[in-house]
Parts: C-alpha cells; structure tokens; sequence
C-alpha cells in the first residue's frame, strides 16, 4: 500500500510539473507600467511549454502569435502604434497573462559605471566643497517636486556570469513623483525631462549599470573572440579565472595572502588603503564578459530608441592606452547583439576630477581622447563634461548639464528637432609651421570663444588667454603652450621653449583647471592629443 501511494504522488508530481511547465512565462522588462518603443516592431518574448502556442495581443489592435521552440522560449514581433496609452498586453497560451500601465515612447538604455548608477538621492549628500552646494539644494528640490508619470524607470538588478548569458530578470518600472524620483539614476532623469519637454512623449529609462566597473566586463564573449589581440587577452584570464576557482573552491580554504597583507597593514600606521580578501571571481564585477553576461544579455533585444553610456573613470588605471580599441569593440558588439542596425550611442567625455595618482592623472586624459575618436563610428555623439567636474568629487552633481548634453544629440539627431548646437568644439586637423601649430576645429557652432561656467548657468564670454593648451617637439617633452583664437573655427598655438612642434594637446590631465576653450553657443572643447 505504502509503494502504491508513493506512486501515486510521483506519477501526481509529474503532471504537476507538466502542468507548471506549461505555463506561458513573460521576461520581466514585460510588467505594468512598462515603456515600449513606438512605431517599431518590438520584440515580445518569453518561456512556455515546447510546441505550445503563445498569442500576444495589444488593445491598440496588434496581434501575433508563435509556438514555443524546443528549448522552450518564444519570441513575437509587436507592431506599436505613435506614442500613446495606458495599453493593455495581453499573452495567452495554456494561461493568460495581462500587462496593464503600458505606454508607448521613447526607449533609452542608461549604461555605465557610478555616474550612471548614482541615484538622484545618492547625490543629495551635502557637497565635498561648499561652492557646489547650490547643486545638491538643486537636485533636493527636484526630487521633492518633480511629478511626471510619464517617465518610467527600470533597473536591472547587479549581477555577474562567467559561464553564461542570463536571459531573464525580475524589477519594477516606477514612474517620476516624489516616492520614486530619488531612485532614479540622475544622468537619466535629466536626459528624460530634456526629452519630455521638447518632444512631449513618454520616455522609458532601462538602465544597466554597476558602479566601480571598468569597461572589459560590458563587452560579450563573442566579440573577444573575433579579434586576435582582445582574444589573447580574454583567454588568459580565463585560464586565470578557472586557476583561482580551484584553489579558492577546496574545503577550509584560508586566503592566506590577504590573511599576511592585513597583518602587515594592521601593524602599520594604516596610511595606506586597507587591504581586502580576493573577490570570488563568481562574483568579481572587474572579470571581462561578466556583466554582459549577467545583465545587459537580459536586456538583449529589447527595442530601444538608443543608448547612453557613462563609464571610463575605472579605466583610467587599467589598460588606458588600449581603451579606444575596447571601446570602439563594446559599441559594435552591442549593435550586433541587438541586430538593429547602428543605433545611436551618445556617451559622456568624463568630468574633470583630481586624480589620487599620477598614472590616473594620464589615464583619464587617454580614456577621454579614446572616446573623442570613438566618434569615428557612425551614429555616435560625445557630451563633454571637462568643465561641470569636482576636483574632491568623482560622482559630480551637476548632472542636470550632463543630461543636458547628452539630450542635444538625441533630439537634434534622432528627433529632428533644432537645437542650436549638439556639441563644443572638437579637435579636427593640424599643421605646423614657422614654429607654430594651427589647429582646426569642427562643431564650432557660430565661432570660438573663450569661456567661463558657473555651475548650472550658462557660459559666458570673458577676456582672457585660452588655458589647457600643451606643445610638443620631435622629442616628446610637452611644455604650456599660449594659445590664441584665430579665427571662427581655429586656434594658434606656440611655446618659446619649442621651435618646431610636432603635437599639441588640449586639456591633457584628469582635472584640467581653468580650461576655457568653447563655442559661442556655450559648449566646452574636448580633450584631445593630435596624431
């Protein structure tokens, strides 16, 4: 009797799960009060039973259907009408699900590091010199009034995968109003309310960002693999990864390094940064692949109007003179991951900061150059930020002009709309001669100027030498140049200490003081070194 009521249960167990299994499942970008792309065919995906139908119907009137693969996941592509709602979704199979709250809109990926990441109340801290607390009270205020729902947000939660890509996660979309505003990454909210204003549409903001990471982990493993230096460098660290995966995975292991280190540290006079245990790569945000893996293969292929990408601070001490070749890699192997054409990817020249060493001093100028000539892929644009940074503050406050900055490209390039410049002058050409350097620039608006900002207001003209200016010969040792414009779109550049340059660069340090090269429309020049 026992074995036959053990049966029973097994064979109830079975179906049960047969039952489970047959569920029609959703990933979770899919919810109330979800953003999708308008005017698109936008993917709608999920998981149910092999060979079961799935049918997604939308109360604008789109419908499609599919039937579940091998593998179990299913995928549809949904007309969307022009912007527009609160819509419902509607996805039947064996059972039916229903999405309510949903709208129709502008679709932004928000990606990066810290200055992504951080949240409007993460920035409400009183400011680390006191001239930038007019910024704070600014952002305190915003949070405290804003109300627009119109405005969603949705966060993919930090994760890492060494071995495979997730596909699915669970968040929440929250809308703009004074319970949620403060959980809002603040670069985005400010390029959201920019977007809202000029175009009057609702804007989805799904952000993927971890603070402190470098670049290396947001790029795919296929991508390392398709080019022969990144390939080199991707499979040693695997060969790396799995060493210290078997040493750290035997029973009672001790991290016998770190266990010495922190002795030493402890018997010092602690000057030095404290010493921390190994990071089980598992869990190691820095091991490449492994964000991309973990969270922005989730996302994939969610359709998005394009991307905002603020990341390069982690990488100022840490492969910097090959960063253009990681960053130029990342954009394309995420276009390819989308397989939506070159969409547009607008991204930020980091803030000026006062790096804590020298390497880093360097680095930042190298990882902001980089970026300049990522300028070179199609369908990309760069908001400079050289002139909104804290020295004492790698996470700057005014993130209100970074928004700012960022929405110009996007509304003058994606959206038609006429913005007066979509950015500050950027290094184009140079020649040298009679112990003198003309260097061009393009996006100079209506003329060069020299400038001065003040926090949030707009920059004026004054009367003083252009500052940030360095010259080089054919030796290599870089001396202050003075520099003097020379026209609408050109700056001329001497040192007496050089009689025959060959380089010149522009704001080459990671907070270049005092720079104040713009153009008459109040944008700041970019760094740059020239070839």
């Amino acid at each position: 009797m026992k074995n036959t009521l053990s049966l029973v249960f097994l064979l109830f167990g079975v179906a049960l799960g047969h039952l489970v299994s047959a569920e029609v499942r959703v990933h979770g970008l899919f919810s109330d009060g979800m953003v999708l792309q308008r005017n698109s065919q936008a993917p709608v995906w999920g998981w149910a039973a092999p060979g079961e139908q799935v049918i997604v119907t939308a109360s604008w009137g789109a419908r499609a259907e599919t039937v579940a693969s091998a593998d179990s996941s299913w995928q549809v592509q949904l007309a969307t009408p022009e912007a527009g709602g609160p819509f419902e979704l509607t996805i039947a199979g064996q059972n039916t699900l229903t999405i309510s709250d949903v709208w129709t809109g502008e679709v932004w990926l928000c990606t990066g590091q810290s200055n992504m990441d951080f949240t409007m109340s993460q920035l409400t801290k009183d400011a680390r010199e006191p001239k930038y607390q007019p910024l704070v009270d600014y952002i305190r205020k915003e949070i405290a009034t804003a109300s627009d729902t119109l405005i969603r947000h949705i966060e993919v939660p930090r994760r890492t995968s060494i071995a495979k890509e997730e596909k699915d996660f669970s968040a929440d979309w929250r809308s703009v109003g004074p319970e949620q505003t403060g959980k809002i990454s603040a670069t985005a909210y400010f390029f959201a309310r920019k977007l809202r204003k000029a175009l009057n549409v609702p804007v989805g903001l799904v952000e993927c960002s971890w603070g402190g990471t470098r670049i290396q982990p947001w790029i795919p493993v296929e991508a390392y693999r398709q080019h022969p230096d990144l390939r080199t460098y991707f499979e040693n660290n695997r060969k790396h990864i799995r060493r210290i995966i078997d040493s750290v995975s035997v029973e009672d292991f001790k991290d016998v390094e770190f266990e010495a280190r922190f002795a030493a540290w402890q018997a010092s006079d602690r000057s030095d940064s404290r010493p921390w245990p190994r990071v089980h790569p598992q869990n190691d945000k820095q091991v490449p692949a492994t964000l991309y893996n973990g969270m922005l293969a989730a996302v994939v292929p969610y359709r998005i109007a394009g991307a905002l990408w603020y990341q390069g601070e982690s990488n100022s001490h840490f492969k910097e003179e090959e960063h253009e070749l990681y960053f130029k890699t990342l954009i394309s192997s995420w276009r390819a991951a989308w397989n939506q054409g070159a969409f547009p990817f607008y991204y930020v020249q980091l803030a000026n900061y006062e790096a804590r060493d020298k390497r880093s001093d360097g680095g930042w100028a190298m990882v902001n150059d980089a970026m300049r000539r990522g300028l070179e892929l199609p369908n990309t644009g760069m908001a400079v930020l050289t002139d909104i940074g804290e020295a004492k503050d790698v996470h700057p406050h005014n993130k209100m002009d970074v928004g700012d900055r960022l929405a110009r490209w996007a509304l003058a390039k994606n959206y038609g709309v006429d913005v007066e410049a979509v950015s500050g002058p950027l290094f184009s050409a140079v020649k040298h001669k009679k112990g003198r350097s003309i260097v061009k620039f393009e996006q100079v608006g209506s003329g060069l100027m020299v400038g001065q900002k003040h926090l949030m207001e707009p920059t004026k003209e004054v009367d003083e030498p252009l500052v940030g200016f360095e010259i080089a010969g054919s030796d290599g040792v870089w001396y202050p140049a003075e520099a003097t414009i020379a026209g609408k779109d050109k700056v001329m550049v001497s040192s007496d200490q050089v009689q025959e340059p060959v380089a010149v660069r522009f704001a080459w340090s990671s907070n270049p003081e005092g720079i104040n090269l713009y153009n008459r429309e109040g944008l700041p020049a970019a760094t740059f070194t020239t070839p």
